[in-house]
């Protein structure tokens, strides 16, 4: 896209959101609200020193006396495009200066306990009758009802109850979590996407609304494949490492150097990997001639495929599955990843200045022809926009 194209602010300029979230999925749906062009103000508690995840490190940022700041690894991640304010709810003038908030916002996105919020008159039900145009986003681990509703929701929590740990990890070894925090990462996006409905909805009527999400149902909600293929045939899936229910051969293979993933998604494409391994024969066997037969016979097939590929090189393979046009990929470390083209063109890797010093955050992924995403604010230090956003009689006005 051309420089000229773009336009010098986001698809969200104009849109307001007060974000009395933590932790991560309230966070991460904020962010990429602030991203896409939004004014957001975090709310954080000054009793506890703000939003956990500022204690969740290292790696922190190291301040000019070489000191740890309060902006870890963890918090930087899904807190840039906010200023933050820091306000004690369990008061009477807290309570206030959130109402006082609100009353200028668009949006309103939290993640307390259910009922957590009513005994401050905070609740979406005590704002509503004098903001009747404000979409509150409520995120809690199992929802505003059902028979679990008042247990506390993390991420770990998540994938275990919502059953994609019974999914994951080597078919003999334990339930396994994934590397990072994805439940609540989808979470924070389907977050974003029933906001933007919100939004969409009160832009026509005038009417804003609740969002009632759960955790644990945006867990289940990602099983995807999985889930209705239990649904319709009682079946539990079993662990499979990184082999695929639908697919093979589909997953992760030992070179003689390192890994390699290999995702051969059609008979054709089967044929000209057999080629390359010098086992054409095995195409035309029965056993392995089609996808349904090749999943018949999975652990026979591995047996052959296992000690062929590791006389290869990774390279070698990549370079033959390429000219074959066969799906095929490295197994990188973050290393490797954040040292190729790929990334320095797509720009996932961004430098920002925070209070603290320089930091690379990772960047948004999302690229649009005439309302570009903005990186406008680095992630912020606890209450450093406090006495000028609670001062102000606008209190969402651009700096």
């Amino acid at each position: 896209m051309a420089a000229s194209d773009l336009l010098p602010h986001g698809a969200l300029d104009g849109v307001k959101v007060l974000d009395l979230s933590r932790i991560l999925a309230g966070p991460t749906c904020t962010q990429l609200l602030g991203d896409l062009g939004a004014t957001v103000i975090k709310v954080e508690n000054p009793k506890t020193g703000g939003d956990d995840t500022r204690q969740w490190g290292p790696p922190y940022v190291m301040d000019a006396d070489g000191q740890p700041s309060d902006l870890s690894a963890y918090f930087m991640s899904a807190n840039r495009n906010k200023r933050s304010v820091a306000i004690d709810i369990a008061t009477e003038e807290g309570q206030q200066a959130i109402r006082h908030l609100a009353a200028e916002a668009d949006i309103l996105i939290e993640n307390f306990k259910p009922g957590g919020l009513a005994k401050y008159g905070l609740d979406y039900a005590s704002l509503k009758p004098a903001l009747p145009g404000l979409i509150y986003c409520s995120i809690s681990g199992y929802g505003q009802t059902g028979p679990n509703s008042h247990k506390p929701g993390y991420d770990i929590m998540a994938q275990g109850f919502g059953g994609i740990m019974s999914l994951t990890g080597e078919p003999e070894g334990q339930p396994m979590k994934a590397g990072v925090g994805i439940a609540d990462v989808m979470c924070g996006m389907y977050a974003c996407i029933g906001i933007l409905s919100a939004l969409h909805h009160r832009d026509k009527t005038g009417e804003g609304q609740q969002i009632d999400l759960a955790l644990v149902d945006a867990q289940i909600a990602w099983l995807i494949n999985e889930g209705v293929a239990y649904l319709n045939t009682g079946q539990i899936p079993r662990r499979r490492g990184n082999e695929h229910p639908s697919i093979m051969p589909y997953g992760v293979y030992e070179t003689a150097d390192s890994h390699i993933i290999l995702a051969v998604g059609n008979d054709s494409q089967f044929r000209r990997f057999m080629e390359f391994l010098k086992l054409e024969g095995l195409a035309e066997d029965a056993r392995f001639a089609t996808n349904p037969a090749r999943l018949q016979n999975r652990d026979a097939l591995n047996a052959i495929l296992i000690p062929s590929v590791q006389r290869y090189t990774t390279e070698d393979v990549l370079q033959a599955m390429e000219i074959r046009k066969v799906p095929a990929g490295p197994v990188q470390n973050l290393e490797t990843l954040f040292a190729t083209d790929q990334v320095a063109a797509r720009e996932m890797s961004i430098p920002m200045e925070t209070a603290a010093g320089p930091v690379k955050l990772l960047g948004n992924p999302l690229n649009f022809s005439r309302t570009p995403v903005t990186y406008r604010h680095p992630p912020p230090a606890c209450g450093e926009g406090t006495q000028e956003i609670l001062s102000s009689p606008s209190p969402f006005a651009k700096p």
